[in-house]
C-alpha cells in the first residue's frame, strides 16, 4: 500500500503539472479569460477546506498520547485556539499575518513533499519552510500591487517587496526544492510543482494562481495522505470514509 500512495501521488503531480500548463496556455493565447472570483471562493470551500475536515480524528490521535480519554476536550480547546488566533489577528494584524504566512509556508512545503520517502536531515524543518514559501513570494513578485492589496485587507503593511529581496527568496526556495528532491525517490517532480507554481503565478491572478494549487495540488495531495492513514491497506475504503 505504501508504494500504491506513492505512485497515486507521483501521478497526481504528473497530472497537476500538464493540467496547469495547459490552462496557462490558454490564458495567454486567450487574453480575456479571467476566472470570478466566486468560483475561486466555491473551490476552496468545497475542494480546499473539505482536507481538513478529518482534524478530529488526529485530535483524538493526539488525546492518547497525552493519555486523555475524553475527546470533548480536544473539541474545546479547538474551539477555543480559534477563538484566541481571531483575537490575536484583531489585536495584532500584522504580527499575526506574517506569523501565519510563516506557518503557511512551512505547512505547504512539508505537507506537499509526501511524495516521496524523504531521509531525515538536520534543519530539514527549515527546508520545509523555504520550499512552502513560493506559494507566498511568488504572487508578491509577480503581481506585487494586488497582493499588497489583499494583505492590507488582512491588516498588514509590513511586507517586504523589494525586488532584490523576492528574487533572493524564490532562489532559496528553489535551492530548498532540489536539496529536498535529492533526499527524497521523488524523480524531480519537487522541482515540477515548484515550476508550477511559479508559473500559475505569471498567468493567474494570486487569487486564482492560489486557488488553483490550493485545491488541485495540495488539499489533493493531503487528501490522499488522509485516505492513507484511514485504511492503509485499501485505498477505496479510505476514500469512501
Amino acid at each position: 500500500m505504501i508504494n500504491n500512495i506513492k505512485r497515486i501521488n507521483l501521478n497526481h503531480s504528473f497530472v497537476f503539472f500538464l493540467f496547469c500548463n495547459i490552462i496557462s496556455l490558454i490564458t495567454f493565447k486567450a487574453k480575456n479569460f479571467s476566472i470570478s472570483p466566486l468560483i475561486c471562493l466555491f473551490l476552496i470551500l468545497v475542494i480546499g477546506v473539505s482536507h481538513g475536515s478529518l482534524d478530529h480524528i488526529k485530535g483524538k490521535r493526539l488525546l492518547k498520547i497525552f493519555d486523555i480519554k475524553n475527546v470533548l476536550f480536544f473539541y474545546v480547546s479547538y474551539i477555543l485556539l480559534a477563538i484566541f488566533i481571531i483575537l490575536f489577528w484583531v489585536l495584532l494584524p500584522a504580527i499575526s499575518l506574517l506569523l501565519f504566512l510563516v506557518v503557511a509556508s512551512y505547512h505547504f512545503g512539508k505537507e506537499d513533499s509526501c511524495v516521496g520517502s524523504i531521509i531525515k536531515k538536520k534543519f530539514i524543518n527549515l527546508f520545509y519552510l523555504f520550499k512552502g514559501s513560493v506559494v507566498v513570494v511568488a504572487p508578491l513578485f509577480f503581481h506585487t500591487e494586488e497582493t499588497l492589496q489583499i494583505f492590507k485587507i488582512l491588516g498588514d503593511n509590513l511586507i517586504m517587496t523589494h525586488e532584490n529581496f523576492l528574487v533572493s527568496l524564490l532562489f532559496i526556495s528553489f535551492i530548498a526544492n532540489f536539496f529536498i528532491m535529492q533526499w527524497s525517490n521523488n524523480s524531480g517532480f519537487f522541482l515540477a510543482d515548484w515550476v508550477t507554481i511559479f508559473t500559475l503565478n505569471i498567468f493567474f491572478s494570486p487569487l486564482v494562481a492560489f486557488t488553483i494549487y490550493f485545491c488541485f495540488l495540495h488539499s489533493v495531495r493531503h487528501s490522499f495522505g488522509l485516505i492513507y492513514e484511514i485504511n492503509k491497506k485499501k485505498f477505496k475504503n479510505g476514500l469512501k470514509k
